[in-house]
């Protein structure tokens, strides 16, 4: 193994952390509405053309509402919530797997209890999130509780 490349086995250090993972902001702030989420990069490169990310969402907070072309699979390893999928909310939680298909309006929110964390699966290579207008969002956020 050379100096810059990762170690083969990234042990985990409790509380959802791994050796050698970074815990990255979710997005830069202003960039869209989104409330204490952080997000991990477990898997990229690595000869497959996917990258499994780990994604905290803290108690009370949310993603952003947003779509793109590119697909997302997504299992819920922490805690419990709510998806957005569509026109429709979802209860989840630990274990729960959510597909959100191309252009699909998604969101994910933690209960007040407990943070929700997921793995989520996503080509390497993908176009950038659109938002919803102002009206549309207010739409889409009834069904969530």
């Amino acid at each position: 193994m050379d100096s810059d490349s990762r170690p083969l086995v990234r042990r985990h250090r409790g509380d959802f952390r791994w050796d050698a993972v970074d815990v990255l902001r979710y997005k830069d702030e202003g960039a869209a509405p989104f409330r204490d989420v952080t997000r991990q990069v477990l898997f990229e490169g690595e000869g497959l053309p996917v990258q499994l990310r780990y994604f905290e969402v803290a108690p009370g907070g949310w993603t952003t509402l947003e779509r793109h072309e590119h697909v997302h699979s997504v299992m819920v390893i922490r805690g419990h919530g709510q998806c957005l999928v569509g026109e429709h909310a979802y209860d989840i939680a630990t274990n729960d797997l959510v597909s959100v298909p191309p252009m699909t309006w998604h969101q994910f929110r933690a209960a007040s209890d407990s943070p929700l964390g997921f793995l989520c699966l996503v080509a390497a290579e993908r176009d950038r999130p659109q938002l919803p207008c102002a009206e549309e969002a207010e739409r889409l956020s009834r069904p969530l509780k």
